[in-house]
């Protein structure tokens, strides 16, 4: 059936290109209008050619502009991309663990680290965040944090939607995405930005500015900042069992006891600098880095003070401590909740209750722990770049990139009872990566083709180290009160252990060659090679063939095909964690295990390979007079997925076998996950693209439409390691079809924006066990904007008509949540914002 979908396809393409080449070769296109070709951006992937446009190109390629992304309400970069390029898909993560602070995004419906992220045209490191908890597509991924980048500080950012492994190396299956830094050596701006929802929460604020300085008289120095706060929104209702307290008598319970929305961010500061100094002889120094701090605090699952077992609980009965502080009090048994037994024991000036604890003395009501986060990321690149005489261009470069999380929970470790602290250092995960490179290009001049050949090469050394740095012994180890059933490790989520800490990093080298040449004066080919050699699961080579038709000078046919890879990082081969998860629809512990340990092997588990992938593209480029669309299919095979297994069930002797290997907490595991190499998926799909510029009344008017239709298909897993909900959720949980809608209208000091946004149904399991099927959403966002000298107001909604994703069902209700979790358009419905801007020279 996929096959046949995929024959359709290209038969309908070939037959659009041939009705429309006969249509187009007719117009007059007007190359000389300035107003005209927003796709004939110069672009600097996908190619080593200098000088080709996102038009030319054999591979689509987006260009999104510094200044598109700063006419939006949103101050996270991912959020920008979501709405200008639909393929790319950024979810909201409530109660996601690590993944609240540190969102994964996706292209073409692969998970985050499927997409490669470059910064200047150099490989941007990966964030210390492996997404444990998070929306189907990148559960278990490890990708960059491309929300360090501030907006002002892009000059513009470049989508490569094609396979690009052969090309740079690991993690381009999906695409590559490169961020340009503005390199202008004078002018700037500042501006500030206010911001709420339309439900009168997440009171947001930013401040950013811009500058672009000589550095001597032959250079620049381009510097940005940005300084970011936001509150956290509610997007909750009560829980049946808090509003069942409630109707009890219990006064002490939160409304609502479990928070969903988005997390607080606090001193969210980005620095980003960009230098270039011309040397002599056609040589040029260049420089670039980025230093980004933030903090940010989102909240786990509520505990029930009737029904955590192992701190209020134990079984039906409440869970009483003794304290040992006179041997002859026996503490009483009484059910969970009862009001006399409670009575009885938080009274402390009896005996009874001096000697016996239960945890209703220190949360009555229950509590909902959260969990903080400290972000820091830096990155630092240098090198020298330049031309001979010949014609022989050379990039010598070195980077440097870190990203490093801190965790603090704020909960208990119920086995210290009433010691037990509030605040708790979690632990540390750092990602630190080094690269070598070295580039050539050179012209050859073949009389038989109609251009030079383009020929390129080059040797890379990379080097990336996974640290994970243990926390407070209180946050993960067994206090005095373990021996009577309370449970250890702090609760929503256990720190890591000193034991389960560690330092991990592997090394490769690659070398690579690339050829593109216009063998006849309308036929572009290219054809690149790339062998990369790891030093913990050995070697790997992929290459990749394009090329590009140019039937008239108004329609072209482009295609490529490509093998790629993927290789799994140092933290996912090593990593333990710990959290609560909903097992059965009940809340459990449960840990993640290192692939290799004996008790992963027992079950199923070994050393992780690399994902493989094959990438196969046709597409089509037309102009009708200023009327430029590309229209392009991909289909995409990646086998040997990596991915979270199934949960499976521990016995007491696995337990133990946990414990000895430094994996604290594992007695009252209910189950344990490994990561795996366990399936293989289908993914197709449909990108178009169209813009259009218009003169209307008396102003200049851009109109661009952007759609995407994705369908992921798992063609084969092993039973038993991927379940019904996991397979469902790869396949189904993005929409199907994304599009957007822009209208950008200026007029003198004037400027309209419109852009509405679609979002296709798709499928949500919820807390990984509730399913459901939100249907099909549209939003609008509004700006209008007014300038006078180098001032510029702008006023501007996002979601004008304040929508929301389809509530969930009754089963929303057992956990508080009024919204599916994963929702691409967000659950914070409307927000409206106001921006003043100020442009110096």
């Amino acid at each position: 059936m996929k096959k046949d979908k995929t024959l359709t396809t290209l038969f309908t393409l070939a037959l659009a290109g041939g009705a429309y080449s006969s249509v187009a070769g007719a117009q007059a296109t007007d190359v000389e209008d300035p107003s005209h070709r927003v796709l004939e951006e110069v672009i600097t992937i996908g190619t080593r050619v200098q000088g080709r446009s996102a038009l030319d190109s054999s591979a689509p390629v987006d260009v999104v502009s510094g200044e598109d992304l700063l006419n939006h309400g949103a101050n996270d970069v991912g959020d920008m991309l979501r709405t200008l390029v639909p393929s790319y898909n950024v979810s909201a993560q409530p109660i996601s663990d690590a993944s609240t602070f540190v969102r994964p995004a996706s292209l073409r419906g692969l998970a985050a680290d499927h997409t490669l992220i470059l910064l200047n045209g150099k490989r941007r490191h990966r964030s210390s965040v492996i997404n444990f908890y998070t929306a189907g597509d990148s559960n278990g991924a490890q990708g960059p944090d491309v929300s360090a980048i501030p907006a002002i500080a892009l000059r513009q950012v470049e989508v490569l939607r094609d396979g690009a492994a052969a090309q740079y190396g690991s993690d381009a299956i999906a695409g590559v995405i490169n961020f340009q830094l503005k390199d202008y050596a004078d002018g700037g701006s500042l501006e500030a930005k206010v911001g709420s929802t339309f439900d009168g929460d997440g009171d947001n604020f930013l401040l950013a500015g811009n500058i672009g300085l000589p550095f001597s008289s032959a250079g620049f120095a381009n510097l940005s900042f940005s300084y970011n706060e936001s509150d956290p929104t509610d997007r909750s209702i009560q829980r049946n069992d808090a509003a069942a307290l409630i109707a009890a008598g219990n006064t002490d319970v939160a409304d609502p006891a479990q928070v969903w929305g988005a997390p607080e961010v606090h001193d969210d500061l980005k620095l980003v600098a960009n230098l270039g100094l011309d040397l002599d002889a056609g040589r040029q120094w260049y420089a670039f880095g980025n230093y980004g701090k933030k903090n940010a605090e989102g909240g786990l699952y509520y505990r029930n003070p009737n029904g955590r077992e192992g701190v209020y609980t134990s079984g039906d009965n409440a869970l009483v401590g003794n304290l040992g502080l006179d041997p002859a009090v026996t503490c009483p048994s009484f059910p969970a909740g009862d009001p006399a037994g409670l009575a009885l024991v938080s009274d402390n000036t009896t005996a009874i209750g001096a000697n016996c604890f239960v945890f209703n003395e220190l949360f009555p009501g229950g509590f909902q722990p959260s969990l903080e986060g400290e972000v820091t990321d830096a990155s630092g690149v240098t090198g020298v770049k330049g031309v001979l005489d010949s014609g022989l261009t050379y990039d010598v470069s070195l980077g440097v990139g870190y990203n490093q999380v801190a965790f603090t929970v704020h909960s208990i470790n119920a086995s210290y009872g009433p010691t037990t602290p509030l605040t708790m250092d979690a632990g540390t995960f750092t990602q630190l990566e080094k690269n070598f490179n070295v580039d050539f290009t050179y012209p050859i001049a073949v009389d038989a083709f109609a251009s030079d050949l383009s020929l390129a090469g080059g040797f890379e050394w990379r080097n990336e180290e996974f640290d994970a740095k243990s926390g407070d012994p209180e946050s993960y180890d067994a206090g005095p009160l373990a021996v009577q059933g309370f449970s250890s490790g702090s609760q929503g989520y256990v720190g890591l252990s000193d034991k389960g800490s560690g330092n991990f990093d592997r090394s490769n080298v690659a070398l690579y060659i690339d050829m593109e040449a216009e063998v006849l004066e309308r036929l572009l080919l290219g054809v690149a090679f790339r062998w990369e050699d790891f030093d913990d699961f050995g070697s790997t080579s992929n290459f990749k063939v394009s090329g590009r038709w140019d039937i008239t000078d108004n329609f072209a046919l482009r295609s490529t095909f490509s093998t790629g890879f993927r290789a799994p990082t140092p933290g996912q081969a090593n990593i333990t964690n710990v959290s609560s998860v909903f097992s059965d629809g009940t809340l459990v512990n449960s840990g993640i295990i290192p692939p290799d340990t004996p008790l992963a092997l027992e079950f199923g588990g070994s050393p992780l390979d690399p994902e493989d992938s094959e990438s196969f593209s046709v597409g089509a480029v037309m102009s009708l007079g200023a009327l430029d669309i590309t229209l392009d299919y991909f289909d995409i095979d990646v086998d040997d997925r990596i991915t979270l297994s199934s949960f499976f069930n521990l016995t007491p002797d696995d337990a133990a076998a946990l414990e000895a290997q430094g994996i604290a907490g594992a007695s009252e595991f209910a189950n344990f996950r490994y990561y795996t190499n366990d399936f293989s998926t289908n993914t197709s799909g449909v990108d178009l693209v169209a813009t259009y510029p218009l003169d209307l009344f008396g102003g200049r008017t851009d109109v661009a439409l952007s759609a995407n239709w994705t369908e992921t298909e798992v063609k084969s897993f092993t039973p038993g390691l991927l379940d019904n909900v996991r397979i469902r959720t790869l396949e189904e949980g993005l929409p199907e079809t994304r599009g957007n809608l822009s209208l950008n209208h200026s007029q003198g000091p004037w400027r309209l924006l419109a852009r509405v946004n679609y979002y296709g149904s798709y499928y949500n399991a919820h807390a990984s066990f509730f399913e459901f099927e939100p249907g099909a959403e549209t939003t609008v966002d509004l700006e209008v904007a007014y300038t006078w000298d180098q001032v510029t107001a702008v006023v501007g909604a996002n979601n004008l008509f304040n929508e929301f994703p389809d509530e969930l069902p009754e089963f929303g209700s057992i956990l508080g949540s009024k919204y599916p979790e994963f929702s691409p358009m967000g659950i914070n419905g409307g927000m409206y914002y106001v921006r003043l801007r100020y442009d110096f020279q």
